[in-house]
């Protein structure tokens, strides 16, 4: 698999996010009067779910290039710190919902707009380290955390607004770039934890596993992955997901 460069990232990046916005966009900041009514993420509200989408880009913000020299955490270690992180994501996500509610799709859209404006600024150096809101890391892993919750979350938003989605014929709000790169990452997380040899073969599935969004079946696991050598079945990995 080739490993794509930061360049090549971030262009995924600000194509899940134009593909993400465009679908939002004809909802208007209350969603059609749904923003109040649960999404699929348990006790999260759909407005909550849209806001949430600013509030995560803002770790490119704030991010700070280190001095050289700096030891950057892995992508598996920054990844696997979410679930700490859990409580306090909730809590600041519904106080910016309380103060952008009145013009929510504006608000996500320029916090959006400011993280890839910021992110243009540090430059192309897959190797170059930056501060992240837990560690250091190299920018080109920060910039797959955003990947991977641009495209989990936009898989969210399909899922939430599918009730909507029917009426109006909306398009996949996820770009399949964007998917395949989110998943082909999250493998390699799971390949760098276990040294299992593993491919994507269902990357929505694989995804959704990988983020907890489905229940774990060790059946749909193997729709969703696969063994490079197929003499090799795939591992239970019940004690591994989710990863975020």
């Amino acid at each position: 698999m080739t490993v794509p460069t930061l360049p090549a990232l971030t262009d995924a990046l600000t194509r899940q996010w134009t593909r993400l916005e465009r679908w939002l966009e004809p909802l208007g900041d209350d969603l059609l009067g749904t923003a109040a009514q649960p999404s699929v993420l348990p006790g999260w509200t759909r407005g909550e779910l849209v806001s949430h989408l600013g509030r995560c880009m803002g770790s490119l913000t704030a991010a700070v290039p280190q001095p050289a020299g700096t030891r950057p955490v892995t992508l598996s270690e920054y990844v696997g710190g979410y679930k700490a992180s859990a409580e306090h994501i909730a809590t600041t996500t519904r106080e910016l919902d309380e103060r952008i509610a009145g013009n929510r799709l504006a608000e996500v859209s320029r916090l959006v707009s400011e993280a890839l404006a910021h992110l243009r600024t540090l430059g192309e150096d897959d190797e170059a380290v930056v501060l992240g809101n837990r560690a250091p890391l190299r920018l080109r892993d920060l910039v797959v955390t955003r990947l991977i919750e641009l495209v989990v979350h936009a898989d969210d938003v399909a899922r939430s607004f599918a009730d909507v989605a029917a009426t109006r014929g909306a398009d996949d709000p996820v770009d399949r770039g964007a998917l395949a790169l989110v998943a082909d990452e999250l493998c390699g997380i799971v390949r760098a934890r276990g040294g299992w040899n593993l491919e994507v073969a269902d990357a929505r599935l694989w995804v959704r596993l990988a983020a907890g969004r489905v229940p774990y079946d060790v059946d749909e696991l193997a729709v969703a992955l696969r063994t490079s050598f197929t003499a090799d079945s795939v591992p239970d990995l019940g004690n591994v997901l989710p990863l975020v």
